[in-house]
């Protein structure tokens, strides 16, 4: 086919616009401002590792962080979240900079959200928004898309009347009685009809998700679990030879993945999971129970660890607590210390009578004579991206299936050899 003069030319003009678009998508990152609090539950350094971890997301989410702000408090202020000097001096900033987006790193109730946004005259986001952003933009599947629109709507919900700010005549009061009202509940009946058909939609799609499950047979199967971008999509890359998404950023997978490993001549099913992180919203464990349904079914969990992480150790609490709360307690787990690779540990200088050595100046084979020694063969240390002591991980798991596997089929346990003889 032969394009006409100005075909071609509508073509180029076309890719131009859109290579432009894209580049000024890329270049024009949001500008944000994160603000946290030091409270006696949350003291410093954890506070510093949530705004390290919000940045992180804001990051993720397509923004760009000129400046944080914490306050020490006892606890949050009810109105303002911070105190009244510190919100004045975020506005200050705010107007001087042109600030576009004030995060905050913990929820925020729907009166915080009005008064702070009245008062800062920006877009206010909390942890909770950020997340479900994020979780918007990863969804790809249908299902997917659904659970992230219950989980929004939920949220939206209690927070109607403050998107409603050009109706005065809601702060009550002497002639301030009117129709405003019946809009707003107009818009709140319109938005728990739609999380009520959401929620029938879901069930529809978790009967399906369960014929599906239950079409595999008596595979065993096999989860991998664990904190958001500790490298379990490249763990299962790496041992299922397939090419699911891969990203150095926070939720890069949201979609449950399940492919068929062979190890010898024992098959079984891998479960890619979405990752879990701290301070998750209860709408979206509540939204994602039948994503979760993978990780409830599945005989044997892979709780991946980003070991090169400074606080590792809160990320396995965090994870172990969500377990708790899907009732997957007591399920047989391995733990999968990854990214060793990347690991460094803090100098220490031994002459310095004053320091004191801590967990940061741990080295791995340190860090094994730790609680992780009394985990046994449970524990692996491996590098998915570099590929390091991989032979050892696919014979541990291989062991732990074929068990599994045998019990469930005594009579066909000769067809599996021991771990010794796989090559």
């Amino acid at each position: 086919m032969i394009l006409k003069p100005y075909s071609r030319k509508c073509i180029c003009l076309t890719l131009y616009f859109n290579y432009a678009m894209i580049e000024k998508k890329d270049i024009n990152l949001e500008k944000a401002v994160l603000i946290g609090v030091i409270t006696q539950a949350q003291d410093e350094e954890a506070s510093k590792e949530y705004l390290d971890e919000l940045e992180f997301l804001t990051y993720t989410a397509g923004g760009e962080v000129i400046k944080r702000y914490t306050q020490k408090m006892a606890m949050p202020n009810p109105k303002t979240f911070i105190g009244t000097g510190k919100i004045e001096d975020v506005r200050r900033f705010v107007e001087d900079n042109d600030i576009g987006t004030v995060i905050f790193d913990d929820e925020l109730s729907p009166a915080q959200e009005r008064n702070i946004s009245k008062i800062l005259n920006c877009k206010i986001l909390d942890r909770t928004n950020l997340i479900l952003d994020i979780f918007a933009q990863r969804a790809q599947t249908s299902y997917a898309r659904t659970q992230v629109e219950l989980a929004q709507c939920e949220y939206l919900l209690p927070r109607l009347k403050g998107m409603w700010t050009h109706l005065e005549r809601q702060k009550g009061g002497i002639g301030m009685r009117g129709p405003g009202e019946t809009e707003i509940e107009t818009d709140r009946r319109i938005v728990r009809d739609k999380i009520a058909l959401l929620k029938a939609k879901i069930k529809t799609i978790d009967k399906q998700m369960a014929v599906q499950r239950g079409n595999r047979g008596k595979m065993v199967r096999v989860a991998l679990v664990g904190y958001t971008n500790v490298g379990k999509s490249t763990l299962m890359n790496v041992i299922s030879k397939s090419d699911v998404f891969a990203e150095n950023k926070l939720f890069a997978t949201l979609d449950t993945t399940v492919r068929k490993v062979v190890i010898g001549n024992l098959p079984f099913l891998v479960s890619d999971t979405v990752g879990f992180i701290r301070k998750l919203p209860t709408q979206l464990i509540d939204s994602f129970k039948s994503t979760l349904d993978e990780v409830r079914e599945a005989d044997l969990l892979l709780h991946v660890v980003d070991i090169s992480h400074s606080n590792f150790e809160e990320h396995i609490g965090s994870v172990h607590q969500i377990l708790d709360e899907i009732e997957c307690k007591g399920k047989p787990t391995i733990m999968v210390f990854n990214k060793i690779d990347a690991y460094e540990a803090e100098p220490f200088d031994e002459e310095d009578l004053i320091a004191e050595r801590t967990k940061a100046n741990y080295s791995i084979e340190e860090w094994k004579n730790t609680w992780m020694s009394r985990l046994g063969d449970n524990a692996l240390f491996i590098s998915a991206l570099n590929k390091e002591n991989l032979d050892e991980f696919r014979k541990r798991i291989y062991k732990e299936v074929r068990e599994i596997h045998i019990t469930r089929f005594p009579y066909n346990h000769f067809l599996y050899p021991d771990v010794e003889d796989i090559e």
